[in-house]
């Protein structure tokens, strides 16, 4: 029998037990995320499972099934420093509650293989590389090009990673996993204010928002703050900031999310106009055309603010990058009829935070996405919270998504 609460309980242990006044802990490849594992894998004893850690870190607890096709539910217990109590563990701990049901009711066999998966450091708090796990699975990861990391102290990843068994020469074995892979579900918090602003505990994330992430320098000429006339200056910070309302407005009409995160200044003194000034941009959007253009018209605007300014064209770098993910159709319908059922109204809406789903849906599994409603719109902060009562409608919904998924894998 399902029992939601359960699954509240054990959340509230694992805070209790990895938590402390400023909120989870439970950062990768560290002791207090050791632990956190350790505790998981004590409520898998007298479940009919296997259970073992992969070349990637990443832990799989099996249900063999009567065939081999495999349902895949997944999520992560490590969460950032000062993290909320349910970013992340709600996946695994839900995703747990809905096999013992399964195993229950099938008495250890059912029709298809269920895999319960926690990914190995989705957050990247610690080295700055997320969706570590999920990415040497799907085999997008390119370990030679992670090696030199380093934590704030000097700590290099490739060493706090073989401190907790991970040779990362070896962490694209993990592809290995994807093996019988049918489908991938993963529940998670909204981390942000749609579901809450419509009254809705639950909805359908349709996929994860492509991201284009850059550096854009303006180069000017240093000059005295106090002697130059203002018709006079190459400031590149006034180019610079003319980019922050832009930014809006083109965002405004294409649609998506666009943050100028960060602004550095040189010579970074009182006395001088700035003759070196760099921000950093990172444009999200689920339709890649429309991403396209939310560079192009942003990159268009840093020129036309540089030359009015009288600067060379500005320098731009990428920082990194990403496709939209569009989750599956089918998997969606499901997903949607799930929640209806369960909590009588859905939403679909887009992801604008990256998850472990993503690399899974980049592996060409099957995928989906649901989301329970965040109080207070917020996440990565020790007072994110959801309320108790969608907590069990979130264990309930992905329950029936998983009954109605393991159909249509027998269909396949």
């Amino acid at each position: 029998m399902l029992e939601p609460k359960r699954t509240i309980a054990e959340l509230k242990e694992l805070r209790s037990l990895t938590a402390d006044e400023n909120g989870a802990q439970r950062v990768a490849w560290t002791d207090t995320w050791l632990k956190a594992r350790e505790w998981f894998s004590s409520k898998l004893e007298g479940l009919p499972v296997e259970f073992h850690q992969d070349a990637a870190g990443n832990n799989w607890v099996t249900l063999r099934g009567e065939s081999e096709k495999a349902l895949l539910i997944g999520g992560h217990l490590d969460s950032v420093p000062n993290g909320g109590w349910l970013d992340g563990c709600l996946n695994v701990m839900a995703g747990l509650e809905v096999l013992r049901r399964i195993a229950e009711e099938y008495r250890g066999k059912p029709p298809v293989t269920v895999r319960l998966v926690d990914w190995a450091d989705e957050e990247g708090a610690r080295f700055g590389r997320s969706l570590l796990g999920s990415s040497a699975f799907s085999g997008t990861l390119d370990p030679e090009a992670e090696k030199d990391r380093t934590d704030k102290d000097g700590i290099r990843l490739e060493d706090a990673l073989r401190a907790c068994g991970v040779e990362m020469d070896r962490m694209l074995e993990a592809r290995s996993e994807q093996q019988n892979a049918a489908a991938y579900l993963e529940l998670h918090i909204e981390q942000g204010p749609v579901l809450l602003d419509m009254d809705l505990p639950l909805g359908v994330v349709l996929g994860t928002f492509g991201v284009e992430r850059h550096a854009i320098r303006f180069l000017g000429q240093a000059a005295h703050s106090g002697s130059t006339p203002m018709h006079k200056r190459k400031d590149a910070f006034l180019a610079a900031a003319k980019m922050a309302g832009e930014i809006y407005r083109i965002t405004e009409r294409n649609g998506g999310v666009s943050t100028i995160g960060s602004c550095v200044t040189k010579p970074g003194i009182v006395t001088s106009v700035v003759a070196d000034c760099t921000i950093t941009l990172d444009q999200r959007h689920l339709d890649a055309q429309a991403l396209a253009r939310l560079k192009a018209e942003a990159v268009e605007a840093s020129q036309r603010f540089a030359r009015e300014g009288g600067l060379s064209d500005p320098e731009w770098s990428l920082i990194w990058r990403i496709h939209p993910i569009l989750f599956h159709p089918d998997l969606i319908e499901f997903c949607d009829q799930a929640i209806q059922e369960v909590a009588g109204r859905s939403h679909r809406l887009p992801s604008g935070p990256l998850h472990d789903a993503a690399e899974v849906a980049r592996a060409g599994i099957p995928t989906v996405m649901m989301f329970t409603q965040s109080l207070y719109g917020l996440s990565h902060n020790k007072i994110e919270d959801t309320k108790e009562e969608h907590l069990e409608l979130a264990v309930r919904a992905l329950d029936r998504l998983a009954d109605k998924t393991m159909r249509w894998i027998m269909r396949q």
